[in-house]
C-alpha cells in the first residue's frame, strides 16, 4: 500500500518566508521521501526493542517524537503495520525506493509521528532523554550524554 504526500515547500506567512532555523528536513537514502519537523520534538529517544533492532540492521534505534500537526511529508512512502512484543500495533512507513524508514506511528503515544534522527543527517540534533526496552540492551552498549537518560 503506497501513500503520496504533497511536495515541501517553504510555509510563507505573508511575503516572508518562515525561519528556517524552526524546521528539520529528514529524508530517506535516495531522497525521494522528505519529512518536515517544525519546532523542537516531544521527545527523543533510544529504543532497544527486538523491532527496532530489526529495523535499522543496528543495536539500538534513535529516534525523535513530534505531535502530528508539526510534521510534513512529501513523496510516496509503502507502510506496513505489525505487532509489537507487548501486543500493540507500529505503523512503518518506508521509501519504495531505497527501503529506508522514514517515519513510523505507535499505538501507545496517538497523535505523534516518530522519525528516524539519521535521517536528519544532523551531528548537532538533541541527545536521547529517553532509553527504552533496556532489558533487551545489547550488553556493550552505552549511551553517554551530557544529561541524565530515563529509563522507561
Amino acid at each position: 500500500m503506497g501513500a503520496s504526500r504533497q511536495s515541501l515547500r517553504p510555509q510563507r506567512r505573508g511575503r516572508m518566508l518562515a525561519p528556517m532555523s524552526a524546521e528539520r528536513i529528514a529524508k530517506c537514502a535516495c531522497g525521494a521521501v522528505q519529512v518536515a519537523c517544525k519546532g523542537e520534538p516531544a521527545r527523543v529517544s533510544v529504543c532497544h526493542c527486538l523491532d527496532c533492532q530489526r529495523r535499522t540492521g543496528s543495536a539500538f534505534s534513535y529516534n525523535a517524537t513530534f505531535a502530528a500537526e508539526q510534521v510534513r511529508m512529501a513523496g510516496k512512502v509503502n507502510s506496513f503495520t505489525q505487532l509489537g512484543d507487548e501486543g500493540r500495533w507500529g505503523r512503518h512507513s518506508f521509501c519504495p525506493s531505497c527501503g529506508r524508514t522514514a517515519y513510523y506511528e505507535i499505538e501507545v503515544r496517538p497523535g505523534m509521528v516518530t522519525v528516524p534522527v539519521g535521517n536528519f543527517a544532523d551531528p548537532d540534533f538533541p541527545p536521547p532523554t529517553v532509553s527504552v526496552y533496556g532489558e533487551r540492551r545489547h550488553r556493550w552498549v552505552g549511551i553517554n550524554t551530557d544529561q541524565p537518560i530515563e529509563e522507561a
